[in-house]
């Protein structure tokens, strides 16, 4: 696995958010995921929803926590689904929330030429990428990267997966699959951003 798990180096890093900017998607480089959540913080303006897919990411730089208090300013979805009991209308409002302002995330993969994958079992993460989510905003390690497309693809196959399948294991007692896939070649300048961190996040 440490195939896939490899930071690159500076160069290859710039290479790879030229190639994604010449493709609409915004990219900002951050050197740590301390850096990377205080831009998330000034992105962000107050009185925006906000939304997000689950995220081993967005744990480990502090985003959770953060959206957990009250210090954002932001109306975040992502409680209102939680205090929401009634699982069918939990069903709707984790729905419609795929419709944020902002919507935050992390990706699987991506490769070289700029193209970003992500896959999940149910689409409660991709469905938001492709259309959805008013503005997306994600946030990966720069293990991820990927010398292309295939080898992308199977990045999340090989490794990706078997760590999100243990996960969802512990988690929530059941497996998951590569069942929903959304592969980003290219979106409306100011749509999306991607923050680049240059150490090692999620998988």
């Amino acid at each position: 696995m440490g195939d896939w798990d490899r930071l690159p180096d500076k160069k290859t890093v710039e290479e790879v958010a030229e190639n994604m900017r010449r493709r609409g998607i915004e990219v900002l480089i951050a050197g740590s995921g301390a850096q990377a959540l205080e831009i998330i913080k000034e992105r962000i303006p107050q009185g925006q929803s906000v939304m997000n897919g689950t995220s081993t990411t967005l744990e480990q730089i502090g985003f959770m926590d953060h959206l957990a208090g009250n210090a954002h300013g932001w109306k975040s979805l992502h409680a209102e689904v939680l205090a929401e009991n009634d699982n069918a209308k939990r069903s709707d409002l984790r729905r419609k929330a795929q419709a944020a302002d902002y919507f935050l995330a992390s990706v699987n993969a991506i490769s070289k030429n700029g193209e970003l994958v992500s896959c999940d079992q149910s689409g409660s993460r991709v469905g938001a990428y492709l259309f959805a989510a008013k503005h997306l905003l994600l946030v990966a390690g720069c293990q991820k990267i990927t010398e292309n497309l295939e080898m992308a693809m199977r990045r999340v196959r090989e490794y990706a997966f078997p760590l999100e399948d243990e996960r969802a294991k512990k988690a929530y007692g059941v497996g998951s699959s590569t069942s929903k896939w959304a592969i980003l070649e290219k979106d409306t300048p100011g749509r999306t951003l991607l923050i680049l961190v240059e150490e090692k996040l999620g998988y």
